[in-house]
């Protein structure tokens, strides 16, 4: 039997990214699936309307999108 397991470069290639002024983004939250990362977008569209956020696949190798946690106050 050969050995098919391989490592994963990025366990998490789904991001929100929050859209900011000068072409900036800031990366609010990491998903193992993209469903899972639209239902997070759907509840932050509810939550910050006047925030732009969006969806991208982050499938870099070594460099990932800088990530920042962001705590929603309820």
């Amino acid at each position: 039997m050969i050995a098919t397991s391989k490592t994963k470069l990025n366990p998490h290639p789904w991001c929100i990214v929050r859209q900011l002024p000068n072409m900036q983004r800031l990366v609010v939250a990491r998903f193992h699936r993209r469903n899972d990362a639209e239902g997070y977008l759907q509840i932050l569209r509810r939550l910050l309307p006047e925030s732009s956020h969006a969806i991208a696949f982050d499938g870099m190798n070594g460099e990932r999108l800088r990530e920042t946690r962001v705590v929603l106050s309820q």
